[in-house]
């Protein structure tokens, strides 16, 4: 067989700035050849990789926020890489995540008038700083809530027409409001709302005559006042009818001609009406039209000589 000399490195397979070196050119294509970097890196049968940038890695070997820099990525050196703060800190930590010192109550993140604390100010943006409320409450990561008007909430805590307070809400205390009744009542109740004592009837809410009675005075406006008529009738929140006048029913109980009289009337009695006939009759009758009794002979229609 012929000995057939072939430098694989006549393909020039190596990358640029590399040098190729064949050490078997009496062998045809064996893919032994060596490809060396200037920075001596070096590879077999194929381009070498010169550089390794340790700031390319995934995941990225420094935090959000931070500057890698790899000052060695041409010499495929590792654990060489820098993490740097940012432009307001300047801490550089080699080979690993700098902790950057940076207090987040800088920013001002709570109100007016509260405390803010960063426990953690060696390690940037962990969102654990507190405010504290001259009163005392506390919340992290957030500015606090220093007041709570419990009179705010819904449903309102007192009842219409009360007026609520809360005299401690600076304090964020609970159930400690108070509701009072309108102008002319002045019961107060503490934490819910107030049994206000109001009599309906001092409206006069009756008609004249009739006796008003509030039962329930200590629940304001229940409309369930009564009144009463000094024959008995009672009507539940509103005046009572104390009469009913069966003559005046429609239609007439009286048959025509007839006098109705209803003597019971303020009594709201049923019933008890009379129809009484006209003068020159007497009969009367009790709830129902009379059948009055008249001769019509009385009035002589006939012609004389003629028998009625």
């Amino acid at each position: 067989p012929a000995r057939c000399v072939k430098d694989e490195c006549d393909a020039t397979p190596c990358g640029t700035g590399q040098t190729c070196n064949d050490p078997n050119t009496g062998l045809k294509n064996l893919n032994d050849f060596t490809c060396t970097c200037t920075n001596g890196v070096v590879a077999t049968g194929t381009s070498a990789t010169c550089e390794i940038d340790e700031c390319a890695k995934t995941p990225a070997p420094c935090p959000m926020g931070q500057t890698c820099n790899d000052p060695n990525k041409a010499k495929n050196k590792q654990h060489d890489f820098t993490c740097t703060c940012d432009a307001d800190t300047t801490i550089v930590k080699i080979d690993g995540p700098a902790r950057c010192d940076k207090n987040e109550c800088d920013a001002t993140p709570c109100g007016t008038g509260q405390t803010c604390r960063d426990p953690n100010t060696g390690l940037k943006n962990l969102n654990d700083f507190t405010c504290t409320c001259t009163n005392g409450v506390v919340a992290t990561g957030t500015s606090a809530t220093c007041e709570i008007d419990e009179c705010a909430k819904t449903p309102a805590p007192c009842g219409t027409g009360q007026t609520c307070n809360d005299p401690n809400k600076a304090k964020t205390s609970q159930h400690d409001f108070t509701c009072t009744c309108d102008a002319d009542t002045t019961i107060v109740q503490k934490d819910g709302p107030a049994r206000c004592v109001k009599d309906e009837c001092d409206a006069t809410p009756c008609g004249t005559g009739q006796t008003c009675n509030d039962p329930n005075t200590g629940l304001k406006n229940q409309n369930d006042y009564t009144c009463t008529c000094p024959n008995g009738v009672v009507a539940t929140g509103t005046s009572a009818t104390c009469e009913i006048d069966e003559c005046a029913k429609t239609p007439a109980p009286c048959g025509t001609g007839q006098t109705c009289n209803d003597p019971n009337k303020a009594k709201s009695s049923q019933h008890d009406f009379t129809c009484t006939c006209d003068a020159d009759t007497t009969v009367v009758k009790i709830d129902g039209p009379a059948r009055c009794v008249k001769d019509e002979c009385d009035a002589t229609p006939c012609g004389t000589g003629q028998t009625c």
